[in-house]
């Protein structure tokens, strides 16, 4: 039922991801999941976001990189925050489906993920979008907001199974989509 923002790989870049978050809550992401590579307790500021005018809570969720340094008092900011830190790994229950996070960088957890046959692994690390199944597992990596080509984000909708990749212009109200 949710729609995830899913985001990875600001490597210090809080006001690009203070843009990538604007973008994912104006196409209606109910939840955040910032996939690695975070950097500094900035790009942790950005995830702060408060719930819609209906009451419906919003949250955000994190996993750390292989970048990140410093991961114990990072997780603390972010938990302090209200942020939850599920790593290296998270995993939860989505409309009866699992969905598994990670950075990607353990190709151990990845391939668990996918022996599991988990509905969903959602991963940052390559820097390069992707939506794509292995067996009965749909990977997703929504790119990266630093060291891209095109800096992009992406929208899990699980009620529709769609993922929508939105790229970052440097204007910061401009996005455009690809599906």
């Amino acid at each position: 039922m949710p729609k995830i923002g899913l985001l990875s790989d600001s490597h210090g870049r809080d006001e690009t991801t203070r843009h990538a978050v604007s973008l994912l809550l104006r196409h209606g992401a109910q939840w955040l999941i910032h996939l690695g590579d975070l950097g500094t307790p900035r790009v942790i500021d950005a995830l702060v976001i408060e719930g819609d005018p209906s009451g419906r809570p919003a949250s955000s969720r994190l996993v750390f990189g292989n970048t990140d340094g410093q991961i114990e008092t990072l997780g603390r900011y972010a938990s302090e925050l209200g942020i939850i830190v599920d790593h290296p790994v998270g995993r939860v229950e989505v409309d009866g489906r699992i969905l598994v996070f990670t950075h990607g960088h353990d190709q151990r957890i990845m391939a668990e993920a996918v022996s599991d046959e988990v509905a969903y692994l959602c991963y940052g690390h390559t820097h390069q979008p992707r939506d794509e199944r292995i067996g009965k597992t749909r990977l997703i990596n929504p790119g990266a907001l630093f060291r891209a080509r095109r800096h992009t984000v992406a929208m899990l909708d699980t009620a529709a199974d769609q993922v929508i990749f939105h790229f970052l212009d440097d204007n910061p109200s401009g996005s455009g989509a690809v599906s």
